[in-house]
């Protein structure tokens, strides 16, 4: 178990990131970016037991609760950004030690290296407020454009942002958001707005710092 500071609670939300080991990218090409973005789903189950690559991806399992509600995410070509709500004891912790290990398994087999492919534990903070949680979804949902990702890495990034401005199928549990205003289109506006300020204050972003300069 995480020796970290912060202690995960039922019904609340955090904002979860972290990057690859040494700077390194995390996803060469879209079948990884696609296996990540799997794993967020099949790795949030109650019930998974036994080996997480060789059993997890099986179509006709029986599916349990659901360890947390994925409310936004985002990979890039070198980190992840997630905003989770935690619904079950330790939930947070589960996911993130099934998403981190199983997604880790595929990388390293497929690409055929050893070693931890992540800067150590991920980074959590909580979201103690509803003003912050708009914006952090906001943040994560556009969090590659705040990175202002050009070329190729565009083509490696997973986010959720579709799912919000666009109503398109996916994991998310999107509605603490949307019901906050009158149709998907506010929330774009909305979203469009705050993007703005997140441009003129990225350098101040704590996490920004930790992911890119973190030794």
């Amino acid at each position: 178990m995480s020796s970290r500071k912060i202690v995960f609670t039922e019904g609340e939300y955090y904002h979860v990131y972290n990057r690859g080991v040494d700077h390194r990218s995390v996803t060469d090409d879209p079948f990884d970016s696609n296996r990540f973005v799997q794993c967020l789903d099949v790795f949030n189950d109650t019930e998974l037991t036994g080996s997480l690559y060789a059993l997890s991806f099986d179509s006709e399992r029986k599916r349990g609760k659901m360890l947390v509600d994925v409310v936004a995410y985002c990979l890039n070509p070198n980190h992840f950004h997630l905003v989770l709500k935690q619904k079950v004891k330790n939930g947070i912790s589960r996911f993130m030690h099934r998403l981190s290990g199983g997604y880790s398994y595929h990388y390293n087999d497929k690409h055929h290296r050893s070693g931890s492919l992540w800067q150590g534990k991920f980074k959590a903070k909580h979201i103690k407020e509803n003003s912050y949680l708009l914006h952090c979804v906001t943040y994560v949902n556009l969090n590659d454009k705040v990175h202002q990702l050009r070329g190729k890495a565009t083509k490696l990034v997973r986010t959720s942002w579709d799912q919000y401005a666009l109503g398109n199928p996916g994991l998310c549990s999107k509605q603490i958001i949307l019901g906050q205003f009158k149709n998907p289109n506010e929330y774009v506006k909305f979203a469009e707005n705050a993007f703005v300020g997140m441009l003129e204050k990225r350098p101040q972003y704590e996490e920004l710092k930790e992911i890119l300069t973190e030794d």
